[in-house]
């Protein structure tokens, strides 16, 4: 039984370098080399292990919604539909004005647009649930989640703007403020 090489470099730590790579950057603005350069993983590892750009991109984006973006599957298990949207605004709010300031999500590389579509499609499901409990009503659930992506994502670009995290909080409080009124009021 021939024995092959040992591999040289942790895939993890490889991850871990592109997520933050593609966080800062995009997906159109990093590339292999720069991947290579800053891990100090040869090209031909980095293909042997991750085939492409795309995939690399891919488990860099799984690192991602494991780690810095695990507020929103968290927040999904909030018990009122009004503490699911106020832990994805404010949890939006801390994670893009980390180190890295944006967000991984919003741009345009490969699958994104699904992802955030399948976000929102949960959020609708979460938002429908409390209009069957009697929490919600009156709402388009689809519309409501939406809402709240679209000022996640509004606040992960006013960080990439400079917008300080207190900032960011206060935008989340006013979007907040809009709110639907609750089914009983």
């Amino acid at each position: 039984m021939a024995v092959g090489r040992p591999r040289e470099f942790d895939p993890a730590q490889v991850e871990d370098v592109a997520m933050r790579l593609f966080w800062e950057r995009g997906f159109d603005g990093v590339s292999i080399s720069d991947v290579t350069a800053a891990t100090g993983v040869n090209r031909r590892s980095i293909y042997a292990e991750f085939e492409s750009k795309e995939n690399l991109f891919d488990r860099a984006l799984q690192r991602y919604l494991a780690g810095p973006s695990a507020y929103t599957v968290e927040a999904l298990t909030r018990s009122t539909a009004r503490a699911v949207a106020e832990a994805m605004v404010h949890g939006a709010a801390d994670t893009v004005s980390g180190d890295v300031h944006g967000c991984l999500t919003v741009g345009e590389a490969p699958g994104l647009a699904e992802f955030r579509d399948a976000t929102v499609h949960r959020l609708a499901e979460r938002f429908e649930a409390a209009v069957d409990d009697g929490e919600l009503s009156g709402v388009d659930t689809l519309l409501l989640a939406r809402w709240i992506a679209a000022v996640c994502q509004g606040i992960a670009i006013q960080a990439r703007s400079g917008a300080s995290r207190d900032d960011l909080h206060a935008i989340a409080d006013l979007a907040l403020a809009g709110w639907p009124a609750a089914a009983s009021e």
